[in-house]
């Protein structure tokens, strides 16, 4: 019996969701459908593939090597029928996309249905990372990248610019007044990013690259965190516009220090390395991604 397409992306799905649950939702099938594919995969090889502990699944020796193939197998199906869409004018296969959290949320959903109206042979994967990873290692095929980029091994374009603005809620300023200088936000409870540092450099004049750094008394890793707990009332904060447009509209939060702040403008990139097989799946989502954000006001 020789082995199946379907049966080398389960275990693919497997191996990079870590459970065969998230596998079986990814692939749009039963947990026990999945299994039932591995058994059959293993059956077929005469040799077992995965070793399952009741916390997690570990490859053997000759699970890694044939996952290798597999990947390549699998891959190189994905890219002839992505040609053979192309030849329609259609992209099609699987799309792996990589931003932070905040940005997943605010932009990318919001945008999810009309991409995939226009492209549904596209199978749209959204992952979310509050660090910058590494595209290959991750098997990634395109990032949202916010702030200087560094790396130049990576083809870049450029969705726009978001400006940096102090924001707290009315709660909070009617309990603990409305700061009226850059002094005045040492009586303040700031709220600031655990890691890195550079994202504490807030758009006030100050002496660090003149702006001024704050040490935050309650850090967080995401800016959603810290735009949640703004809006809690918690103190102040300062975040992406992109990240506040919607609370700002709402009232829920309200700029801080209007007159002290500076025109500090955010660079937002989709990055994905040049010689991408993917590159009409890449092509489509960031042409979708680059006009909604255009249209929005947040962005210049």
């Amino acid at each position: 019996m020789k082995i199946t397409l379907d049966e080398m992306q389960a275990l693919l799905a497997v191996i990079d969701s870590g459970t065969i649950s998230a596998a079986a939702e990814q692939l749009g099938q039963t947990p026990s459908g999945v299994s039932r594919a591995l058994g059959r995969l293993e059956e077929k090889l005469g040799t077992t593939l995965l070793t399952r502990t009741t916390r997690r699944l570990h490859l053997t020796a000759e699970g890694e090597a044939f996952v290798r193939q597999a990947r390549q197998i699998v891959e190189a199906v994905e890219t002839a029928e992505e040609q053979m869409a192309l030849r329609r004018q259609r992209p099609a296969g699987r799309l792996r996309v990589d931003a932070a959290m905040p940005f997943v949320l605010h932009v990318i959903a919001p945008l999810v249905t009309r991409y995939r109206q226009q492209f549904p042979e596209v199978a749209l994967e959204v992952n979310s990372s509050e660090r910058y990873i590494d595209l290959l290692e991750r098997r990634t095929d395109l990032a949202i990248r916010i702030g200087p980029l560094a790396d130049s091994t990576l083809h870049a374009r450029l969705l726009g610019r978001c400006r940096l603005q102090l924001v707290a809620s009315p709660a909070y300023l009617r309990q603990h007044g409305t700061p009226e200088n850059v002094a005045a936000l040492s009586a303040h409870t700031l709220l600031g990013f655990n890691e890195p540092e550079s994202l504490n450099r807030w758009p006030l004049p100050g002496d660090d690259e003149g702006q001024l750094r704050v040490r935050p008394d309650i850090a967080a890793s995401s800016g959603e965190t810290l735009r949640r707990l703004a809006v809690e009332g918690a103190g102040i904060t300062c975040l992406s516009d992109f990240l506040t447009h919607a609370d700002r509209a709402s009232g829920a939060l309200v700029p801080v220090l209007i007159a002290q702040t500076l025109d500090v403008y955010q660079p937002i990139h989709a990055v994905y390395y040049r010689n991408t097989a993917v590159s009409a799946r890449v092509r489509s989502f960031v042409d979708v991604l680059a006009d909604g954000m255009q249209r929005e006001p947040f962005v210049v």
